[in-house]
């Protein structure tokens, strides 16, 4: 863990996920598609308003968000559904999930070899194995350590069976993303291909975050012992 990280609360580590996921603008506006995005942490409220957002009705969302109080963790938030009410009532979509900071070293063993986007070899393994998921622009990118990378990952039986991969990057910080193969869900493979994509990135801060009913995705976090920053919560017309 850096001392940057030391030094902030995890409301503020949760204002650093939220840039990194959305890449907020320079006024600090989402890209969208989600109109609102509420991020609640045990220490306070953060908020962030889509471009798309008149200003006016920006600022009313913000100034709310603002006098918010925080929520048990999976909990709304007090001031969720009156931002819900000046978007436009029932028809705004609420989702969201928790988020976790990722300080490495984590481990989580597996009886079969990770491969690491740093290693040439393993690259040149994995390049003519792309999944199907995957389009062929997106994996050449991924290989050639374009989008995506650094990842890591675990080929079995001829096949990619896990990765995870970089799936935002910016200079404060890394958002994880992973994927397991169904035949081979339930090994922990997701859990050790993050631990050594932790190993890629020290010097940045690293999140992993997932939906509330994703619950083969919470089990990696509980698995590599992460710590709940907090819940963000997305509105959405």
């Amino acid at each position: 863990m850096t001392e940057a990280t030391r030094a902030l609360r995890d409301i503020d580590l949760l204002q650093v996920e939220l840039g990194v996921i959305w890449r907020l603008d320079d006024r600090g506006r989402l890209p969208g598609p989600e109109d609102v995005v509420i991020g609640v942490a045990a220490d306070g409220l953060i908020a962030a308003v889509a471009d798309s957002v008149s200003d006016t009705l920006a600022g009313r969302l913000l100034d709310l968000t603002a006098e918010g109080t925080p929520s048990p963790f999976g909990t709304p938030p007090d001031v969720l559904e009156g931002c819900r009410a000046l978007l436009g009532g029932e028809r705004v979509a609420v989702s969201g999930g928790p988020s976790y900071l990722v300080r490495p070293p984590v481990r989580f063993d597996v009886p079969v070899r990770v491969l690491r986007s740093d290693e040439p070899a393993h690259v040149r393994l994995v390049r003519p194995l792309r999944p199907g998921n995957w389009a062929p622009g997106e994996w050449e990118s991924l290989c050639d350590g374009g989008e995506g990378a650094p990842w890591a990952m675990i080929v079995e039986d001829g096949q990619v069976a896990a990765i995870c991969h970089t799936a935002r990057l910016t200079p404060a910080g890394a958002e994880a993303g992973t994927w397991t193969s169904p035949l081979y869900r339930g090994r922990g493979y997701a859990a050790a291909t993050t631990a050594t994509w932790a190993d890629l990135l020290p010097d940045l801060q690293l999140f992993y975050s997932t939906s509330a009913d994703n619950r083969s995705s919470r089990r990696v976090a509980e698995r590599l012992g992460l710590r709940a920053l907090g819940w963000l919560w997305k509105l959405t017309t």
